[in-house]
């Protein structure tokens, strides 16, 4: 006996929602086919899951009995259109997920069903088109107005901008792009990306009106065209700000009792991390890192990461960030100068081991000194480049 359409349907749907594998080929099919999804980390792709779960059951459900998507669909497909905009990503590359996302549905059906009846098919197109020109609509609805909710509020706009860089909701330097430029602004390029916290014992919370006073110390107007986003987190104020800024940093921090960790070796797509180094940095640094109010650097970070034994970089990258220029082959005499310094413990007991005057070796280390920004007389100091020296050494 012939099973009615809609038992075919109800049979599939039920294997289809059992089956995790079908949600996986979605996933993998989108995340291959749509580049703006094949750049998401693995901390984003639990999310798309999800969504893809959601649908596919969903559209199923939807074909099993013949239904149209209800207001709660509507509610939901918004909402998620709305963090999609937010987070930068395309409206482009959002919709075409969803059109792979139907492929794979299709074939999937195709597959435990190859004698689907010509009503079961014309049901499943006329669901899977009038689904996806629905979608279409609440996706570019929900696009609009989160783009007029993110521009009528430029300060908030900017803030909500780093929060999303801080915390890695960005899949790519292209959706980063976007969002830029639906905001009319231009990010710094290359970035130093700052992070800054009371240097007093009471370290009160940071305000956003602090955090205005930082960024007037900074003085940025050589960069004009370039927006400096800035947000507070906890303690912390964070600020996105042009490469060249970091020259001034120090200056502004000890001018208004702050100290902080400026990061400049990593690209806009990768500020969670940057902030991530910076974050830790100022968790970890000893109090005499800052002697003289000194700044924290990438070099410092990524010692600082190496010794909690979570290191954020290969050891010879850290080696080269802290050493600079010494590592190039014509400063040999330079390393070597430093390599018999920390050994010795004096430059005079240096200069005897090299067989050198004493002053050519204090000339040596004030060069050491002008090259890398650290003086292997401070205490600190010393220690990073004796880590990086040794990490040299090691790996020659």
């Amino acid at each position: 006996m012939t099973k009615r359409p809609v038992d075919v349907r109800e049979r599939v749907r039920q294997e289809m929602v059992a089956d995790p594998r079908v949600v996986e080929a979605v996933v993998a099919a989108v995340h291959e086919q749509v580049p703006a999804y094949a750049a998401l980390d693995d901390s984003r792709l639990p999310e798309v899951r999800a969504i893809a779960a959601w649908g596919l059951e969903r559209l199923l459900q939807l074909w099993a009995t013949d239904a149209t998507l209800e207001p709660s669909d509507l509610r939901r497909l918004r909402g998620i259109a709305a963090a999609r905009a937010a987070d930068g990503r395309p409206v482009r590359a959002v919709l075409r997920a969803y059109r792979v996302a139907a492929t794979v549905l299709t074939d999937e059906i195709a597959a435990r069903a190859p004698r689907l009846t010509a009503s079961d098919a014309l049901a499943l197109t006329r669901m899977l088109l009038t689904a996806l020109d629905t979608l279409s609509e609440e996706m570019a609805t929900a696009y609009a107005a989160t783009s007029e909710d993110l521009a009528a509020d430029r300060d908030r706009a900017l803030r909500l901008l780093l929060d999303d860089l801080i915390a890695g909701r960005h899949a790519s330097v292209g959706a980063l792009t976007d969002r830029s430029a639906r905001l009319g602004i231009q990010l710094p390029d290359p970035a130093c990306l700052l992070v800054a916290e009371p240097a007093g014992p009471d370290r009160p919370d940071l305000t956003h009106d602090m955090v205005t006073a930082l960024l007037d110390a900074l003085d940025i107007a050589g960069t004009p065209d370039v927006t400096a986003p800035t947000t507070v987190r906890g303690p912390r104020a964070v600020l996105l700000l042009p490469a060249g800024a970091v020259a001034g940093a120090g200056a502004a921090l000890r001018a208004l009792e702050l100290r902080g960790c400026a990061i400049t070796a990593e690209s806009l797509d990768r500020v969670a991390v940057a902030h991530r180094l910076a974050a830790d940095a100022l968790d970890t640094a000893p109090a005499h890192a800052y002697r003289g109010g000194r700044l924290l650097t990438d070099a410092d970070a990524h010692v600082l990461a190496l010794l909690a034994g979570h290191p954020a970089a290969p050891p010879d990258h850290v080696a080269r960030l802290v050493l600079g220029p010494l590592t190039d082959p014509g400063q040999g005499h330079l390393l070597a100068a430093l390599t018999a310094y920390l050994d010795t413990g004096s430059a005079n007991a240096a200069a005897r081991e090299l067989h050198l005057h004493a002053q050519s070796l204090r000339y040596r280390l004030r060069r050491v000194r002008e090259l890398t920004d650290r003086d292997p007389r401070d205490a600190w100091q010393r220690l990073t480049l004796d880590i990086a020296r040794t990490i040299r050494a090691a790996s020659r």
